[in-house]
């Protein structure tokens, strides 16, 4: 990794009890961003006191993927990393994520559902869900994702040639569906997914999970032209998720 320059892009919103943690287990060598979501804990405090050289941007806006994009927008590393505040993901994979790209990948996702992967923090609601949007995309954009909605990923920064204007917990899916219509290379590697260190997720199962869902169903719109020759294809296509689905369920424990 020897002149290979690495941003971690760190959201954080009400995470003074981890993210102090999380902080102290990056390399010095990192360059690392935490955007501040508006907190109204002792967040920022923390952060400054854990370690001098982070780059503390204050967000304006509101929302993780809002935050995303203005801590991508600042990095200056060859490679970015997109991570959690909440002591989840853990910054020791992080090399194993730079090994990917190095190898040829353009964006390296991690994935709790790979071998070798796991979680700790997941609930079954939160699975299935997962699982279905999964599906979803994988069906109407020809993608082999095992797992959609988890933020753990780096990616080249001069290969991230889209724009990132998804505000909330969509980003993920966002940068995933556009990486894959970009014709990126993209590389899944099983991540495991501890407890979060303190309190509870920010993520609303049903909200996040019905913005999660019209962003996959816009994405796919603007790819075919919009509703008038995408309508057909797309009902189709949405039908054959539901199908599988449902088979699956049935065929479960």
């Amino acid at each position: 990794m020897t002149g290979i320059r690495i941003s971690v892009v760190i959201p954080a919103r009400n995470e003074e009890h981890s993210i102090s943690r999380v902080l102290a287990e990056l390399p010095p060598e990192y360059e690392v961003i935490v955007v501040d979501g508006r907190s109204t804990d002792a967040t920022a405090e923390m952060v400054r006191q854990a370690r001098r050289d982070v780059i503390l941007l204050e967000q304006e806006g509101h929302g993780k993927g809002d935050a995303v994009a203005l801590g991508v927008a600042r990095a200056t590393g060859d490679i970015v990393v997109m991570a959690d505040a909440d002591g989840s993901m853990d910054p020791a994979e992080i090399p194993r994520f730079v090994e990917a790209l190095i190898a040829g990948a353009d964006l390296v996702k991690g994935s709790r559902f790979l071998d070798g992967g796991g979680s700790g923090d997941i609930t079954r609601m939160r699975t299935i869900g997962n699982a279905c949007l999964t599906r979803t995309v994988n069906v109407l954009f020809g993608t082999k994702y095992t797992d959609l909605c988890y933020g753990f990923m780096a990616f080249w920064r001069h290969r991230l040639l889209f724009s990132l204007d998804a505000p909330g917990f969509e980003i993920e899916t966002l940068v995933n569906i556009r990486a894959a219509r970009a014709d990126l290379r993209v590389v899944e590697i099983p991540s495991y997914e501890h407890p979060r260190q303190h309190g509870s997720s920010n993520l609303r199962i049903w909200r996040d999970g019905l913005r999660i869902l019209r962003t996959i169903v816009r994405e796919r719109v603007r790819r075919q032209g919009g509703f008038a020759a995408a309508g057909d294809e797309l009902v189709r296509d949405l039908h054959q998720v539901v199908t599988e689905v449902t088979q699956a369920t049935k065929a479960g424990p």
